[in-house]
């Protein structure tokens, strides 16, 4: 069954400073609005309407930049709302070209220290925890923070667990942080108030590439647990760390 809980007087298309649209399906993340973001903006792709020249998508939102000196802002923002009209986009299909990544993941040790708390927030033991996470598929409902790095879900209701009071100083590259129902795998080194619960040796964001940001918003993860003692082989076998991918059909 479709969640619309967060809907009310959505969806609904607004103006964002001189050159820009925003397409919201609601004003919290539900996985029914995350999913119509992501294929409103897979068909507003597909349309290439006159004047719109970018398109991203945040959890539950599509944002458009148009061309404004060129286009008739009206006139976009008119094709658009008919586009908008055209169809249940609560019920649309995910968008073709998504993928499924592996990602080996260290649960625990000292790579990931605070997975034992994590988990007794959420009512668990570390090793249920572990498990748990390492077997569910989350979806990368949208990129940010930081270059290319992902924010995935969502978990189980019992992981609608709080940030830290305080900041974690710094985790590292690859990091695994759990918080609201979301992981975030960190693509840069950083402070944080979300819980490091795993270590992976996947690099996100690699600026040397023809595609630096090697996730993309509906691609869908499993962080495979793998032993403490594979953790430096895997680092050591390039920027992937034994990860793989396959399309998904």
């Amino acid at each position: 069954m479709t969640d619309r809980s967060s809907q009310g007087a959505f969806p609904r298309l607004g103006r964002v400073g001189l050159d820009g649209l925003l397409v919201s399906f609601g004003d919290r993340l539900s996985e029914a609005g995350n999913r119509a973001a992501l294929a409103f903006r897979a068909a507003v792709e597909r349309a290439s309407p006159e004047g719109v020249e970018e398109t991203s998508t945040s959890l539950v939102s599509t944002f458009l930049r148009i061309d404004a000196l060129r286009t008739d802002p009206d006139a976009v923002a008119s094709a658009l709302q008919t586009l908008l009209d055209s169809r249940d986009w609560y019920a649309e299909p995910l968008p073709e070209g998504r993928r499924l990544w592996r990602i080996p993941t260290v649960y625990g040790t000292d790579l990931a220290p605070q997975l034992d708390e994590a988990a007794s927030e959420a009512g668990l033991s570390p090793e249920a925890a572990a498990s748990e996470i390492s077997s569910t598929r989350v979806r990368v409902q949208t990129i940010g923070f930081a270059p290319g790095q992902p924010y995935l879900g969502e978990l189980p209701a019992h992981w609608d667990i709080p940030r830290q009071q305080a900041l974690t100083d710094r985790v590292p590259v690859g990091a695994l942080v759990v918080a609201i129902r979301q992981l975030v795998l960190f693509s840069v080194s950083t402070p944080t108030g979300w819980r490091h619960i795993g270590q992976t040796p996947f690099r996100l964001f690699r600026p040397e590439s023809e595609t630096p940001f090697v996730l993309r918003p509906g691609d869908e993860v499993v962080f495979e647990a793998v032993e403490r003692g594979a953790y430096e082989r895997l680092s050591e076998s390039g920027p992937d760390g034994g990860a793989t991918c396959e399309a998904i059909r």
